[in-house]
């Protein structure tokens, strides 16, 4: 049985993401998997604590694919979109169950540092990672970078991003103290 919904996960890349390129008729693919730590205040100790990490296989199809392979690397901040289903296996030691996401729109997490947008043209002109057609066909082209056009931002100094000011838990030093605690969590 497979149950199905919505989230918006954060989280950080937890290993290499899978690239095939659809070679053969086949539909481009890539998968990875994201593990997600919420991050609690334990007043009693008066400490940040890593609560227990819950691991999603994150996959997409077409050009997203080739975008996710190009963009995305293990231990990266990152926030997904997409429908959850549970994938149902017999394992050596009984029955199994995965997390699985097909996400609909992903990126890095800004919250943790910054990135630059780079739109992927397909040869023909055309948006290389819209929507398939509806007849489900997607164009198999190459894609091409092309830079934003403004200007780029420099960010040689950006250590933190300004304080929301409806976030009353945490000062400056602590942001930049659990980002930093945050993407070491996969590392323990």
């Amino acid at each position: 049985m497979s149950i199905q919904s919505t989230l918006t996960v954060t989280g950080f890349v937890g290993s290499t993401v899978r690239y095939s390129p659809g070679e053969n008729g086949s539909v481009p693919y890539a998968s990875f998997r994201l593990g997600s730590t919420q991050r609690v205040y334990d007043r009693a100790a008066q400490a940040w604590r890593d609560g227990p990490t819950q691991w999603y296989t994150v996959k997409v199809w077409r050009n997203v694919a080739r975008n996710v392979a190009e963009s995305f690397h293990k231990g990266q901040p990152v926030v997904v979109t997409g429908r959850l289903s549970t994938d149902e296996w017999a394992g050596p030691d009984g029955p199994r169950t995965s997390l699985v996401i097909e996400a609909s729109a992903l990126g890095h997490d800004l919250v943790f540092g910054a990135t630059r947008f780079a739109k992927v043209t397909s040869s023909s002109g055309a948006a290389g990672s819209g929507p398939a057609a509806e007849d489900g066909s997607a164009d198999g082209s190459e894609g091409e970078v092309v830079p934003d056009d403004g200007a780029p931002a420099d960010v040689s100094g950006l250590v933190e991003l300004a304080d929301d000011e409806e976030d009353d838990e945490l000062d400056d030093d602590e942001h930049e103290a659990a980002a930093e605690e945050a993407g070491s969590a996969l590392t323990r």
